[in-house]
């Protein structure tokens, strides 16, 4: 992919009203909202399968309570190395499993790019 092809992803969210009001007031087009009044594991994947089809995609953020429901979809995605999008999750506003959120993003970003950056 070369700089030109870059500058034509853009980003998609997959998250709960808030992170996706947040997001698309920083300009995020694409979007699901996932509504909790359900069991949101089979529109939670169906909304990662339609984004992975668009070629447009470049980074899909997804809440990380419903990146749980996706666990095995993007466990078998991340071990790809030519996967584009770059799928990341982020920390929930009810509490997070990461005890190191700079040393995971360094991490993706890592895996993603392929050098460490400084945070």
């Amino acid at each position: 992919m070369n700089m030109t092809q870059a500058k034509q992803l853009s980003v998609a969210v997959i998250g709960d009203e808030d992170l996706v009001s947040g997001l698309r007031l920083a300009g995020i087009s694409k979007f699901y909202t996932i509504k909790g009044d359900h069991d949101a594991s089979e529109d939670i994947r169906e909304a990662l399968k339609e984004l992975l089809a668009e070629p447009g995609i470049g980074v899909i953020i997804i809440l990380e309570d419903y990146a749980e429901y996706a666990r095995g979809l993007l466990s078998s995605l991340r071990q790809e190395k030519s996967i584009t999008p770059i799928i990341t999750d982020v920390p929930s506003k009810f509490g997070t499993q990461y005890k190191d959120i700079r040393g995971y993003y360094k991490k993706i970003i890592k895996e993603s790019i392929g050098f460490d950056i400084e945070l």
